[in-house]
């Protein structure tokens, strides 16, 4: 770790934190609610996160042979739904900064009957195992606001695609449709964490979910920070009135 970063801050929720503090609080967030991640994202989405997967997955459109890195892949829902469209020669390398996140995802993985075509590696969104130009595809799915540094995680994500690679984000917003912003944050900050603390019993979990929610960039913000990484042809979709984006570029 470089000198300059020691005393740099970044932002866990609603706290600020010393920089090298930010990764390790995450894990642990994620650590705690592993077991029932899935059960309380359909819970608290009522379902609609698998839409905005399938969504995810039909705009990026994956081919037979290509490579895809999902980075914060979790329990490797974005990489069953890509795999089947990625065979019989492509591959999917789940790369997650929580070993047990990726412990479960590799046994429901194996359960789904599939045995091949997917790595699960451990590994840091900002600085990622993998040489130059391997990918031609990176997604990330609900894990770019926990990284201590943005600006790093999209330089990394170019790094990896080759020419003429793919990205595609999927993450919460800030802000959505003006008409339903009061019943949304007495959703978020009332009943998600209350949802948190009976089915996971970590109520701090779900909190810092909503915090970093907040504090996240605006969609035309974080359009303007892929493509200060050197991305290109950079285009967002709204899904459910804003609740979340996605957002995709290219490596040119």
């Amino acid at each position: 770790m470089r000198e300059d970063e020691t005393s740099a801050e970044a932002q866990f929720g609603a706290r600020r934190v010393a920089a090298e503090e930010k990764a390790p609080l995450v894990r642990g967030v994620f650590d705690s609610v592993a077991g029932r991640y899935d059960l309380m994202n359909d819970l608290m989405s009522g379902g609609i996160h698998r839409w905005w997967k399938a969504q995810m997955i039909a705009w990026l459109n994956p081919r037979p042979g290509q490579r895809l890195i999902d980075v914060a892949g979790g329990t490797g829902d974005i990489a069953r739904l890509a795999l089947p469209r990625l065979i019989p020669d492509g591959y999917v390398a789940v790369c997650d900064a929580t070993p047990h996140m990726l412990e479960i995802g590799r046994a429901r993985t194996i359960d789904d009957g599939i045995l091949a075509g997917v790595e699960w590696l451990g590994g840091d969104a900002e600085a990622l195992p993998f040489a130059d130009r391997s990918f031609d595809l990176y997604t990330i799915a609900f894990g770019l606001r926990n990284v201590t540094r943005i600006e790093r995680a999209l330089a990394e994500a170019k790094r990896v695609l080759k020419p003429g690679g793919r990205f595609l984000c999927l993450e919460f917003t800030p802000a959505i449709s003006p008409l339903l912003q009061p019943l949304y944050d007495l959703y978020s900050f009332a009943v998600l964490p209350l949802l948190g603390q009976i089915v996971t019993g970590d109520r701090d979990a779900y909190t810092y979910l909503v915090e970093s929610i907040r504090r996240f960039p605006a969609q035309s913000a974080l359009s303007e920070m892929i493509a200060a990484a050197g991305l290109e042809r950079v285009r967002f979709r709204n899904l459910t009135a804003g609740v979340a984006a996605l957002h995709s570029a290219w490596r040119l």
